[in-house]
């Protein structure tokens, strides 16, 4: 279990995680009794990456933390989740890579948190290695969920973890893409197990 400091410093750091779903994830992370790397798809300013990077370093393991750090269309100017401290004055665009490494420093994760930077379609492409545990909370666009589960969902190996966020089955709650395009193919491909719920967190076992 994370100590009292740990979970100080996690719950400081900015992000869109409540604590409730935060807590499960980590966890999930902590049950996984199969080898093999952590991968989150949508690291933000680094609220997650701390949480599973503590999960990760309680037993010897690696968290590669995946993001473009430009934010998503929901972040940028004009919209609900923007935030205008995330804006780099020298660009005018996000970027939210110096904010996600301070909380990496600042918790202690540096020898345990890989920072991804990137386009989640481009890595996954390129990438080989069998994952233990996956999280993704990346674009919430029909594209990229569609692309994220195409393109990361295969790579978790049996016994593995699938950990999705914002999956919302009534359409009054939110936006819809993690539901239809990584939710619902997972289960309905019959790999996956449903073996938590909370909140907009939904965790799968691969079977």
């Amino acid at each position: 279990m994370m100590n009292s400091n740990q979970l100080k410093i996690a719950e400081a750091v900015k992000g869109f995680l409540p604590r409730n779903e935060a807590h499960v994830l980590y966890d999930a992370a902590i049950s996984v009794d199969v080898d093999g790397p952590f991968l989150e798809v949508g690291s933000y300013c680094g609220k997650s990456a701390v949480y599973l990077g503590y999960a990760a370093q309680s037993f010897g393991r690696i968290l590669y933390a995946l993001d473009h750090h430009r934010g998503s269309e929901e972040n940028q100017a004009g919209w609900d989740h923007h935030d205008s401290q995330l804006i780099d004055q020298r660009t005018g665009v996000m970027d939210t890579l110096p904010f996600f490494r301070d909380a990496i420093f600042t918790a202690g994760l540096e020898d345990v948190v890989v920072a991804l930077v990137g386009h989640s379609e481009v890595i996954a492409r390129n990438w080989t290695t069998s994952l233990a545990f996956l999280f993704i909370d990346g674009g919430h666009g029909e594209e990229p969920a569609k692309a994220d589960f195409n393109g990361w969902v295969p790579k978790v190996k049996k016994g593995g973890i699938l950990a999705i966020h914002d999956v919302f089955p009534n359409e009054k709650d939110g936006g819809r893409p993690p539901y239809e395009q990584i939710y619902l193919p997972a289960i309905e491909s019959g790999n996956w197990n449903e073996i938590e719920v909370e909140g907009s967190l939904r965790i799968l076992k691969r079977v």
